[in-house]
């Protein structure tokens, strides 16, 4: 028997944890804690269920052709070779006919670890720009609405912050794992805690202050501190006078704000808003930590540039405690150089889908932001988190559906369930069945995949090499060791792109010929190749440096933090961050939706075949308040159906005393992998949240084009179990 253990950065969920793999004679046993005591803790049931994921009976081994109608989910098993020789021919026929815009990409980094970029490397080549993931909901945008602020997205400098404010985050012991570690050394360092939740969360039970806001309200909390703020002094003047532009701008705005209008809006007493904003602004270094909630909001690109707008004002901006503005890593090529964004014309840029109308992670807002992104970053193009440079989802999926403002007819989508992971599952439907080509790269059949041409079997995190960089969050380096072989007939997702940029032609723009070769390349700035690395170390990072604006001013036009946004104001949005309701409920339909939110068994739509971890959470459930509960004559445990204007889904009812009155949480992306070949796209359209929010006008963000998750009207009425349950 031959044991091997290597070091692994886990891909099963987003946070990228550092773990150590277990083999014996080539097949993956266990996935274990860390040796390094500092990152040992940082180990969850979904990395340790990994051998249970990569050793899967169902996982697809082999590429697979439909032979029957679209979503029928009839297969013949082909060569990895004919399936790529097949797929770029059609691609290069519908190209052909349509354009090079007619392509659309659907991916997740998080899944795949790392394209190295390569799909907008041959996107660029081609000339699409129809890029799309699901940090366009979630991280990715953050990141652009950050840099309309200041020009990067910080990350917090947990170690010694003295205060930490979650709004609506709420990292667990088996859910962003190492931020609840981290978290919880802050407290025990004597941090204080302040959370902003409509229901009594994990982390609200134990917070110095728990302020239970109306779901979506964000920004009307923000401008609300802002206001107790501004009034009592407590900004760091010296740095709003010499380092930020449009405050008084900012403060008129503000002043709409009294903490009676906020308190009206938001449902929390205005000495507890105020309470929360002096304990903020006090603090000896403060962080208010990306959230995936204040992302996915009709006011998101308000609420998130009041996120930063805060952190600029108090003076927690590059600084020991506060949020660290990390840079492109100096000894690592970045995903944003690799991607040839300069490549792609300005002609294609702007027919972006997007690009005209909700244009704040397009194409359109990175040209705006090349000059002085290079000038403090050293590269034009910031693709932080992958979220800049984006086409917007529901735009695509109209011209999918509709073939409006032009046709796209070709989706490849790697590691991303796509019909389950954007807003109005109906519409996606539709843009699919008006596909002519679709390629999904996958581990298992899924519902997305289910209506594809071509599946191909991809590989996992234990089957390859890779040096993670957090997509240029931070500037750490962590090691990824490949541990067994994959499957003969799996690619990985850099395989995939450089055998098709071959078959178009593309060769000399992709020129290696394994993945030891692109991270070769990439650590080539430090004279080292990743044979080097991983005889050195597991990881690495360069020591932070502090407040370096004073050096090179931000990545903003202006050089400094636009407190009122130039480029919001040059592309006719309002400058300055704002409150903006949305859809209110009614008698028809009382309550506040949100969605979203992810059980800690599983990671967006994954993990429901796996079957240590669906014993963890077999059905999914619909949560709801003991008040709400009687009011509607339902008890715990029911099936009901949670219906909205869009849709509907069924689930079994978990009455809850920490839910907020009037309120209902709906867990993200429930199939059923179970029912495969006895329901349609394996109950795809059965308890999937993405039924439940529309994607029309009135439930967007005007500048992202976010829809607006957190707090839409819905119903819930009884219904029977179903059928296959």
């Amino acid at each position: 028997m031959t044991v091997t253990s290597k070091y692994s950065v886990c891909t099963i969920c987003d946070i990228g944890c550092q773990l150590r793999t277990e083999a014996e004679d080539g097949k993956v046993k266990r996935v274990i804690a860390h040796d390094n005591p500092m990152l040992a803790r940082n180990i969850c049931f979904k990395g340790v269920a990994a051998p249970q994921i990569h050793n899967h009976a169902d996982r697809i081994r082999v590429p697979l052709k439909r032979i029957g109608e679209r979503g029928e989910d009839r297969w013949e098993e082909i060569t990895y070779e004919q399936a790529m020789d097949e797929i770029a021919e059609k691609l290069k026929t519908i190209v052909a006919q349509y354009g090079p815009e007619t392509l659309a990409v659907s991916t997740s980094g998080w899944n795949t670890q790392s394209t190295h970029s390569l799909d907008r490397r041959f996107m660029n080549l081609l000339g699409s720009p129809n890029w799309i993931s699901g940090v366009a909901l979630c991280a990715g945008n953050t990141a652009a609405v950050n840099r309309l602020t200041y020009g990067w997205f910080p990350m917090p400098d947990y170690a010694n912050t003295s205060c930490i404010v979650l709004f609506g985050h709420n990292p667990r012991k088996h859910s962003w794992t190492p931020i609840y570690n981290a978290i919880n050394a802050a407290r025990e360092r004597g941090a204080r805690v302040i959370v902003l939740d409509p229901r009594i969360s994990d982390q609200a039970e134990g917070a110095d202050l728990h302020l239970r806001l109306r779901a979506g309200t964000d920004a009307a909390m923000c401008l609300g501190w802002l206001k107790v703020i501004f009034d009592e002094g407590l900004y760091d003047a010296d740095f709003v006078a010499n380092w930020c532009i449009g405050f008084d701008e900012l403060r008129a705005r503000v002043d709409e704000y009294p903490l009676d209008r906020v308190e009206s809006i938001t449902g929390v007493d205005r000495e507890l808003i105020a309470e929360a904003a002096r304990m903020y602004a006090s603090a000896d270094g403060a962080v208010i930590p990306w959230t995936p909630i204040t992302d996915q909001q009709i006011s998101s690109t308000s609420a998130i540039r009041l996120h930063s707008i805060l952190r600029a004002v108090t003076g927690n901006l590059d600084v020991v405690g506060g949020e660290t503005l990390g840079g492109f890593n100096p000894n690592y090529i970045s995903e944003s150089e690799l991607g040839l964004h300069e490549a792609l014309s300005d002609q294609q840029k702007a027919k972006q889908l997007g690009y005209d109308d909700h244009p704040v992670f397009t194409y359109r807002v990175a040209e705006m932001l090349k000059e002085p992104t290079e000038k403090v970053w050293g590269f034009p193009y910031a693709d932080i988190v992958m979220g800049c440079q984006m086409a917007n989802p529901t735009n695509v999926f109209r011209a999918m559906a509709t073939e409006q403002p032009y046709p796209v007819k070709a989706l490849i989508t790697l590691g991303n369930n796509t019909l389950l992971s954007y807003a109005n599952q109906h519409q996606i439907y539709r843009a699919l069945m008006n596909q002519e080509l679709i390629v999904a790269h996958e581990l298992f059949m899924t519902p997305t995949a289910m209506l594809a041409d071509y599946v191909l079997p991809g590989d996992t995190f234990t089957e390859r090499n890779h040096i993670a960089d957090g997509w240029s969050w931070s500037t750490r380096l962590t090691l990824s060791q490949k541990v067994v072989e994959p499957p003969e007939q799996a690619s990985s997702t850099f395989e995939f792109w450089r055998d098709l940029a071959t078959r178009f032609g593309f060769t000399e723009q992709f020129p290696w010929t394994s993945l030891e070769d692109i991270l070769d390349y990439r650590l080539s700035r430090s004279d080292r190749s990743f044979a080097d690395f991983e005889a050195a170390t597991f990881m690495e990072a360069p020591p932070p440096e502090f407040r370096k604006y004073h050096k090179t001013g931000f990545a903003t036009p202006s050089g400094k933090v636009e407190l009122a946004s130039s480029v919001l104001e040059s592309l006719g949005f309002d400058p300055l961050p704002y409150h903006r309701e949305g859809p209110a409920p009614s008698d028809d339909y009382p309550y506040l939706v949100f969605t979203g939110v992810r059980e800690d068994p599983f990671f967006q739509t994954g993990q429901r075949n796996i079957k240590e971890l669906r014993e963890r959470c077999p059905l999914p459930r619909v949560f709801l308040h003991p008040d709400d509960a009687d009011r509607d004559a339902l008890q715990d445990g029911d099936w009901i159906r949670l219906e909205t204007v869009s849709g509907h889904v069924t689930a079994q009812l978990s009455v809850q005393p920490s839910m907020k009155v009037g309120h209902v949480r709906v867990p993200h992306g429930w199939w059923y992998p179970e029912t495969r070949g006895s329901q349609s796209l394996a109950g795809a359209f059965v308890s999937s949240d993405a039924v439940l929010c529309s994607d029309d006008d009135e439930f967007l963000d005007r500048e992202q084009g976010v829809p607006h998750f957190k707090g839409f009207p819905g119903r819930v009425v009884a219904a029977e179990k179903p059928g296959h349950l």
